[in-house]
């Protein structure tokens, strides 16, 4: 009786644990697919919801002037005489910024070249008045020769009409007595005697043709050594060998106002002196550098973009610039200028230990609408945010 009941126990305990691990597999199977049907639901959430669209470019970047900083250099080796401005002075193209030690030596050999010209050019002027002056005594002897000879010329010429009127009327009273003797009027004597005077006349008019040829060609001959001594001597006037002093002293002089030049230097643009490099009585170094200058007038961002967010960068873009380190304190305002073509390793290094220290940057070049705060700030390490929306 006893085990009878305890057999029957034993079932029923058999029944119960069976239907317990029904139920906790019922149970850990409506779990499993709450679960399942939540995750599928989260999952098509978030393909639902569109990636976040970007709306600046972040990027670590420097200060500087317009058309960068400007390293003014001399001759190696060369010492500084004395320098003429100072850091922070403006200063416009061309403004001398300082003296070579050999300005002086130069500037002596300059002055020396420059009398050794006066000096050329004025035994110059000296020969050419000489020069000119024999030019215009052979042009006055050519007119001294010219004009009596013209004057014999047209009295000659004068002599041949004359003789040649009397020729034609001696010739008129020959065929008269020819007449008058043909028909008995007159002696053969008279006729003759006639013939022998008309023959006088037309010999004296051949000799004076003949002078009056004589004449023209003596006084083409002689106009023309005149027109060659007046040649000759304005020829002789431009080959003068003073001229040829006189250039090359104008060449010395060139050279020395060069070589002096060298001994100065100049701002080679307008704007302000940002350090000294070689004071005066030092030596330019190898490098040959002297001062930086730059045109702080107008100040620029050079911003380090990485090269995977340059795409999203346009010239026109504003951009937002701020100093970590409180250099300035106001929030500066500007525009995308320029983007670099060139891909470069980052040169403006972040003070994050773990920042990307080789990382591949662009420089984009952002010009500040007011960079009075920031003019004397030049390489000052700032943050960029570039709006490119």
């Amino acid at each position: 009786m006893v085990s009878e009941k305890r057999k029957v126990g034993q079932r029923g305990w058999g029944w119960a644990i069976a239907a317990g691990v029904a139920a906790l597999g019922l149970l850990g199977l409506g779990v499993a697919q709450i679960v399942a049907s939540r995750r599928a639901a989260f999952e098509a959430e978030l393909t639902e919801v569109p990636a976040p669209t970007r709306v600046e470019v972040v990027a670590l970047g420097r200060l500087e002037p317009r058309g960068e900083v400007v390293r003014v250099g001399g001759p190696t080796g060369e010492r500084i005489q004395r320098l003429e401005v100072r850091q922070g002075d403006i200063v416009q193209t061309g403004t001398v910024l300082a003296y070579l030690e050999s300005y002086d030596e130069r500037r002596a050999q300059r002055d020396v070249a420059a009398a050794q010209l006066a000096e050329a050019e004025q035994r110059l002027r000296a020969t050419t008045t000489f020069a000119q002056a024999q030019v215009r005594e052979a042009q006055s002897q050519a007119e001294r020769i010219q004009s009596p000879a013209q004057f014999e010329l047209q009295a000659q010429q004068a002599l041949v009409r004359e003789l040649e009127a009397d020729l034609a009327q001696k010739n008129q009273d020959l065929r008269r007595f020819e007449d008058l003797y043909a028909q008995g009027a007159i002696s053969q004597q008279e006729r003759d005697r006639q013939r022998s005077t008309a023959r006088q006349s037309e010999e004296k008019l051949n000799n004076a043709r003949a002078n009056l040829v004589r004449l023209e060609a003596d006084l083409q001959a002689s106009l023309r050594s005149a027109q060659a001594t007046v040649q000759a001597q304005e020829a002789n006037l431009p080959l003068s060998q003073v001229q040829v002093a006189v250039e090359s002293a104008r060449q010395n002089l060139n050279l020395a106002e060069a070589q002096l030049e060298r001994t100065i230097i100049r701002a080679p643009q307008a704007g302000r002196i940002l350090r000294i490099l070689t004071l005066a009585g030092e030596t330019i170094g190898q490098d040959g550098s002297v001062l930086d200058m730059g045109d702080t007038s107008q100040m620029f961002v050079v911003a380090e973009v990485y090269e995977t967010d340059v795409g999203l960068v346009r010239v026109g873009q504003p951009a937002m610039i701020t100093s970590r380190n409180g250099a300035f304190d106001e929030t500066l305002s500007g525009r995308v200028a320029e983007i670099g073509w060139q891909v470069f390793k980052n040169n403006v290094l972040d003070d994050d230990p773990a920042a990307n220290a080789d990382a591949r940057v662009v420089e984009v070049k952002v010009q500040l609408d007011d960079g009075r705060p920031v003019e004397a700030l030049t390489n000052l390490q700032v943050d960029v945010r570039i709006d490119v929306r």
